[in-house]
């Protein structure tokens, strides 16, 4: 049992995390309570997840998620979805309520809809920061910095293992961008006789690499949570040339509840297992 989040704003998330395992709770409805909280909260927003977050070109806030269960098959998304403060929760409804498993932009929210849930108005969705600071981007063309991206992952008491992906995406990005964390094997990828796996980061260059996927397998093949996350970046910084990678941080978490990351950046994250009383927070420097 384990549970394992990226950057520190994480924190809160994994310590409810770390309660729900041990009462019992199912690895998907972890997931999925400790993401929706962090999305439905404005003052959270700022980092690039959920209600509160920065819109897009048109002042739009359009927020992705996805949430994928260890069992073969089990994955479920959204994309460019408006209008709804908990989008990994309308995520979970794909996987289980749908027979398509990636739903987006007017598809998703009517789907969310039928689902039963209550699409707000756009002015609900933003906070007087993500507000103001999409004000200066008009007037002056201000950049927000930042590519964060909530993903977490549970191993429960019974070894089900869960993880899911929540952003608002790239502040002031195109109408309909999609970045990496909606997408299978992107920015997550989970494996009952594995482990799982996230992503953060740039996500228009992410995409291209699949290192979700590439973290699993290499875990499959015998490496730690630790060591596929650093070959993992190794190979996309070798790619890339190490003075010139794009933002990344990555995550996992295998069946023995044993943790890693890995980052071009400096990359805090938290995570708590059976070794510890208390959830832990690590900071992952960027390889010098």
């Amino acid at each position: 049992m384990a549970a394992i989040g990226t950057w520190a704003f994480s924190y809160p998330a994994v310590r409810q995390m770390k309660d729900l395992i041990l009462s019992g709770e199912h690895a998907t409805d972890v997931v999925e309570r400790a993401v929706a909280e962090v999305e439905d909260d404005k003052e959270t927003g700022h980092h690039i997840v959920g209600r509160g977050g920065f819109p897009n070109s048109l002042g739009m806030l359009e927020c992705d998620a996805a949430i994928m269960e260890g069992r073969p098959g089990q994955f479920g998304a959204v994309a460019a979805l408006k209008g709804v403060g908990t989008p990994c929760k309308v995520a979970r409804k794909v996987m289980e309520n749908s027979p398509h498993s990636l739903l987006v932009g007017e598809g998703a929210q009517q789907f969310a809809v039928e689902q039963g849930f209550t699409v707000e108005p756009n002015d609900n969705m933003l906070s007087d920061r993500s507000a103001s600071a999409y004000q200066d981007f008009l007037e002056k063309k201000s950049k927000v910095r930042g590519h964060d991206t909530l993903g977490v992952i549970a191993l429960d008491l019974k070894g089900n293992i869960t993880v899911g992906v929540s952003t608002s995406g790239a502040p002031f990005k195109s109408p309909g961008r999609v970045g990496d964390s909606p997408l299978p094997g992107c920015g997550l990828f989970a494996d009952h006789t594995v482990g799982a796996a996230a992503a953060t980061g740039d996500g228009d260059k992410i995409m291209c690499y699949c290192p979700s996927f590439h973290v699993v397998q290499l875990m499959k093949q015998g490496s730690t949570p630790s060591e596929a996350c650093h070959i993992v970046l190794t190979d996309i910084m070798t790619k890339t040339e190490p003075d010139k990678c794009f933002e990344i941080g990555l995550i996992a978490l295998n069946m023995k509840g044993e943790v890693g990351a890995a980052s071009s950046v400096e990359f805090p994250y938290t995570f708590w297992n059976q070794s510890y009383d208390a959830v832990q927070e690590c900071t992952q420097l960027s390889p010098s």
